[in-house]
This record gives C-alpha cells, sequence and structure tokens, in this order.
C-alpha cells in the first residue's frame, strides 16, 4: 500500500529484501515495510527503496519472511509461567520420566511443604489415571498435588487427600469425580471440580510467583512471534488467586509489552450476582489503561469439560470399555436455560463471551446462547466465540457464520496421537471421528475463525499448529490423517485465523491482524517463506525475530 505522506515522515527503520505477507492477498510478495514511530507507514515496494535510503536503521530479511504477529485466541499465560519456573511436567514422555522429574523436585526441595505442579500427561498412565500409590513411594512425607496437561484433573498423594480430609465417604462434587479404590477411598487422579476441594489446604501462587510467571509466559510466547493474546481466564480462576492485579502491574511498570486482551472468569457458584463486578472490573480498566494495549471486555463461561475423562457435555453418551451406552453424557457446569440466560445479560452490557466448549453438546448450548442474545439484543459486534470445539454436529457446524460466532481452533489437537486413540475415541460413537476438530467444514460456511494454543495444555508454537490444521497429522507420525480430508485448512487460512482472525476476536483489528498503514508495527519474521513449502516441512519453520510497535523484542541468537 502506498502512503502519500511517507515521503515526509522521518522512518526508524526498513525491512527490505524479503518476503512479505500484508494479509490482503493470496500470498507473499516480494518487498519490504518501512516503520516510524511504532506503525507502520509503507508497504509499497517501490516506495519503502526510497525510504531505505534515509531510514534511521535497516533490516535485511534475507529472502526470510515477514508477516502479522501471531495472536493467540486461547492461552493462560501466567499459570503457564508460574509451571515453568515450578514442578513442570510438561516435558515428561512416559510413566517412568514423569514419576523421576517428580521425585528430582522434591529431592531439591526440601524445604517446600506441598509438592505442586503441572503438566504430566494422561496417556503417560493406564486408564489415563495415575494412583496415589505411585506418589506415596516417592514421597510419602508431604502432600503432593500435580494438575495433568488439560488442568481438568490432578493426581495426588495418600498425604493430600488426609490433608484435605477426603476418604471413602467424601462425595463426588455435583461438577466433578473421583476415582476410586474398591471400598471408595479416592485412588489418587481427581477430575474437573474434585480439585477444588483441596482449594482450602494447598498453598496458593503468590503474587510475585505470579508476576515472575506473567514474565517469563511473555518471553517465551515471544520466541514463536506471538504479539497479543487471549488470556482465557482472568480473575479468581478455579481457585487461583486474582490475576487482573498482577496485568495492572506489569502495565504500570512498562513490563507488559503484549496486546492484551482479558476474559474475566464466570463462577459457576456466584450467578448473575457476578456481572456489576465484572462490568465495574471492565470500566475501570478501560478508564487507566490503553485498551489497545490491555483490556478485560471479555468473559469466559466454562461450559464442559474434557472428553478423555468423559466430562465434555456429548449428545449421545460415552460407550463403556465394552462399547456398551454407559448413560453418561459428561458434565454441563450449566444449565442450558439459565446459561442462554445470563449470556444475553451480558451481550445486553457489550461484554464479548468466550466459551470452552468440546463436546457437541456443550457446542449446541452454546450457540443456542448466543442465538438468544442475538434475538433478545440484536448485533451488538461483541464477537462471541467457542473455543476447543472437539465434536460438532453437522447441523451447528452451519449455524456459526449467521450468528456471527467466530471458531476458535486449538489446531494442534486435531491429530491422532496416544490420549485421543486410547483414551477418547473408543469411548465415543463409531462416526464422531468424522464430526472431530470440524474446521474445514467450517471455514466452508464463511464463519470466522481464530486460533490459539490452550497453553500449558499443550504447546504455544503456532507453527506446531499450522502444520496440523493443513495435514491433520503429527509431523513424522505413521498415524493415518484425522477425519475427512475436507476438514484440512490451507496455510493461508490457517495463517489468518492466528493473525487477522484472532485480532477480530480481540477488537484490535483496527490496528493490528494485517500489515496496513496506520497499523501498529507488530511482525514475526519467519526463517523462511512457509507458503511456498511442501505441507510436510511446514513444522520446521521457526521465528527468528519477534517485533512489537517497531521495538525488537526477540531475536533467535543464529539470526542476530
Amino acid at each position: 500500500m502506498v502512503n502519500d505522506d511517507a515521503q515526509l515522515t522521518p522512518v526508524d527503520v526498513v525491512f527490505e529484501n524479503g518476503w512479505i505477507y500484508t494479509g490482503d492477498e493470496v500470498g507473499p510478495r516480494r518487498g519490504g515495510v518501512a516503520v516510524a514511530a511504532g506503525r507502520i507507514v509503507s508497504t509499497d515496494a517501490d516506495e519503502v527503496a526510497r525510504l531505505a535510503k534515509t531510514a534511521a536503521s535497516r533490516v535485511d530479511l534475507h529472502d526470510r519472511l515477514l508477516l502479522p504477529g501471531f495472536q493467540d485466541a486461547h492461552l493462560h499465560p501466567v499459570m503457564a509461567g508460574v509451571e515453568m519456573l515450578g514442578c513442570n511436567l510438561s516435558a515428561c514422555e512416559n510413566a517412568e520420566a514423569t514419576i523421576e522429574a517428580v521425585r528430582a523436585y522434591a529431592e531439591a526441595h526440601p524445604e517446600v511443604e506441598w509438592i505442586v505442579g503441572a503438566g504430566w500427561s494422561m496417556d503417560a498412565f493406564p486408564g489415563g489415571t495415575p494412583t496415589r500409590q505411585m506418589l506415596d513411594a516417592i514421597v510419602a512425607d508431604r502432600p503432593v498435588m500435580l494438575e495433568n496437561r488439560d488442568h481438568h484433573g490432578a493426581w495426588v498423594n495418600t498425604r493430600a487427600l488426609e490433608r484435605a480430609g477426603l476418604d471413602a465417604s467424601t462425595q463426588d462434587p455435583a461438577d466433578g469425580r473421583f476415582e476410586r479404590e474398591p471400598d471408595g477411598f479416592p485412588a489418587g487422579t481427581v477430575h474437573e471440580g474434585a480439585m477444588s476441594l483441596f482449594a482450602g489446604v494447598k498453598p496458593q501462587t503468590t503474587p510475585e510467583q505470579a508476576y515472575a510467571g506473567l514474565l517469563a509466559a511473555q518471553e517465551h510466547l515471544f520466541s514463536f512471534g506471538i504479539t497479543a493474546w487471549q488470556d482465557a481466564a482472568v480473575g479468581r480462576f478455579m481457585g487461583s488467586p486474582d490475576t487482573l492485579p498482577i496485568y495492572e502491574r506489569a502495565i504500570a511498570e512498562g513490563a507488559l509489552k503484549a496486546h492484551v486482551r482479558g476474559a474475566q472468569w464466570w463462577s459457576r457458584e456466584d450467578g448473575e450476582g457476578q456481572l456489576a463486578e465484572i462490568l465495574e472490573r471492565r470500566d475501570r480498566i478501560a478508564a487507566s489503561c490503553d485498551p489497545d494495549r490491555f483490556s478485560v471486555g471479555s468473559v469466559k463461561v466454562m461450559v464442559d469439560g474434557v472428553a478423555e475423562n468423559f466430562t465434555a457435555a456429548m449428545h449421545a453418551p460415552y460407550l463403556d470399555p465394552h462399547g456398551h451406552d454407559s448413560g453418561n453424557r459428561g458434565i454441563s457446569f450449566f444449565d442450558a436455560r439459565e446459561m442462554a440466560g445470563f449470556v444475553t445479560a451480558l451481550d445486553a452490557n457489550g461484554m464479548q463471551v468466550h466459551f470452552h466448549a468440546l463436546g457437541d453438546r456443550a457446542v449446541t448450548d452454546a450457540l443456542d446462547a448466543v442465538e438468544q442474545a442475538r434475538a433478545a439484543n440484536g448485533d451488538g459486534d461483541n464477537r462471541h466465540h467457542l473455543a476447543h470445539l472437539q465434536v460438532v454436529r453437522s447441523e451447528d457446524v452451519a449455524r456459526f457464520a449467521p450468528l456471527e460466532a467466530t471458531a476458535n481452533m486449538q489446531a494442534l489437537w486435531a491429530a491422532h496421537e496416544q490420549q485421543l486413540d486410547e483414551l477418547t475415541l473408543p469411548f465415543l460413537p463409531a462416526d464422531a471421528e468424522q464430526h472431530h476438530y470440524p474446521f474445514g467444514e467450517i471455514a466452508a460456511t464463511g464463519a470466522h475463525l481464530a486460533a490459539g494454543s490452550d497453553w500449558p495444555v499443550s504447546s504455544p508454537n503456532p507453527i506446531e499448529a499450522l502444520h496440523v490444521a493443513v495435514n491433520r497429522t503429527h509431523p513424522g507420525s505413521d498415524r493415518p490423517p484425522l477425519g475427512p480430508q475436507a476438514q484440512k485448512l490451507t496455510v493461508k487460512q490457517f495463517i489468518d485465523a492466528y493473525t487477522q482472525g484472532t485480532a477480530r476476536v480481540n477488537h484490535l483489528d483496527h490496528v493490528t491482524g494485517r500489515l496496513e498503514v496506520g497499523y501498529y508495527a507488530d511482525f514475526a519474521i519467519l526463517d523462511r517463506n512457509l507458503f511456498a513449502l511442501e505441507s510436510e516441512e511446514l513444522h520446521a519453520v521457526q521465528a527468528d525475530e519477534t517485533w512489537i510497535g517497531g521495538e525488537r523484542v526477540f531475536a533467535r541468537e543464529a539470526a542476530e
């Protein structure tokens, strides 16, 4: 794009001699970008070449690809950062490695009263349910509580159960359950709301730990070319401390460089009485912060659980290990009519709703709530979005576009792997794979797409997710692609979802998500032009540099 005033603008930096993807074209083109005062002043190749002669700084792209910065539409950075700095089990590939990591952490931290951490993988243990005895064998003198990778379950030892006063007489809460031994005593794996029964005795993350976690997470995200995100649970989230003051401190100290939209947590217990506080927090932040930097105009509603522990809300019942109807259709955390009511109230007050909707019944209920809100309030441009979408009925696929509901994709999950193939698909109806993560089918309807990672549940690297979105397999996997060919996305579809699609959800599309004159100079520079690669090679692409507002916030050492 040509900027008529560019020749009058003192240019701070020019990027040249590379591939440029603006987001408004079919694919990248040769050219460059000129930046002044943190904003794009030109993407026209001839004009950029003229401006380069007097620019304060010039960056030679050396045939690399410059594109809009990635924006993660669903992640938990404070939680992820705290885990990175604590007993982090996310790199453990099997049960032995997981147990050894816990043992090593406990031995290295004899002063810690509770061993807490997260990141273990369900597929490392039979049935996805490790036992208390496994932990007792390595840490018997202190309580241990370790959340799994998706944070919908936890693994505890006997001492933790004793501290919480839990035994065979303890009833499952309405929103969760215990795995149990033959006599009814908790076996060591707890699901969903049962984790909250430890909240009164388990130590909470301190504000200093949370702040250090946020800053560590931000640096990690920059290394993947991520310049903005939507935090999927700001506030008091399932027993965790309030994260809003953590963000406010980072803004006050000038440490928050990314653009962030926070989704305030909607409590299952507090009902519509919490609406006033949510609106007060939104308005207070809007009055004190640049909305392009930080806002909390969204609300996170967790509609259901996850499929691998049979708590995702499904229309058809889960099967038992013998393939018979189990009678269990998962857990809906809200009555559908109740949810439609408070979603309508949120929408009427200008709040965006960010749904966790994983099972097909949860998706139906979420879309019903959006439909009721639009019928009552009209289209307020609140840009509601549904995250995860593991199973979606075809009749609901067709509803996204007319309801202006965005499909928020976690594409890294859309592939055959051990957890899906052993803990999920065998317990779903025979045709379930055809409706799994139906991203291509949704895209074909013209619906809005956004993309994210759900980090720390899975890697925050957009390139890893891109590879799976395009191939429906993990790199090097010998398993077949997941679902029909029609569910695959093109490189452009997925890149656009992870840039301008999330920018739209974040209400940042007026200043980010594309390379446009006047937009913030928020870029990712990748080590090669991924649009020109074979699909099997996509996973090897790396982010070399990340720029926000014309400032380089990350550079891979080899690229300097």
